[in-house]
């Protein structure tokens, strides 16, 4: 398999990987914490709930299409369920 034939491949098939930034460093910048991935193709989604639970509860404000995929997955409530337990 030559060089463009992998290229091609990647463009065809994206993963999408789910991260905590910080939004004070750039948009190249470190992530944090990768914290989950989306398989659009696959329609396949993996959340690791503890730690975006722990960066929601921190303060981080998830993009639109992260906050759709944690709505879908009821991320929200169990944000809420963890809250009540804190206060």
């Amino acid at each position: 398999m030559n060089l463009f034939s992998v290229f091609d491949l990647f463009i065809l098939y994206a993963i999408y990987r789910i991260v905590a930034i910080d939004v004070r460093s750039r948009r190249e910048g470190r992530d944090l914490r990768r914290v989950g991935f989306y398989d659009p193709i696959k329609n396949q989604t993996y959340l690791n709930v503890p730690a975006i639970l722990y960066f929601l509860e921190k303060g981080a404000q998830p993009t639109g299409t992260v906050q759709d995929l944690l709505k879908k997955a009821e991320i929200f409530n169990e944000l809420s369920s963890n809250q009540t337990k804190f206060n």
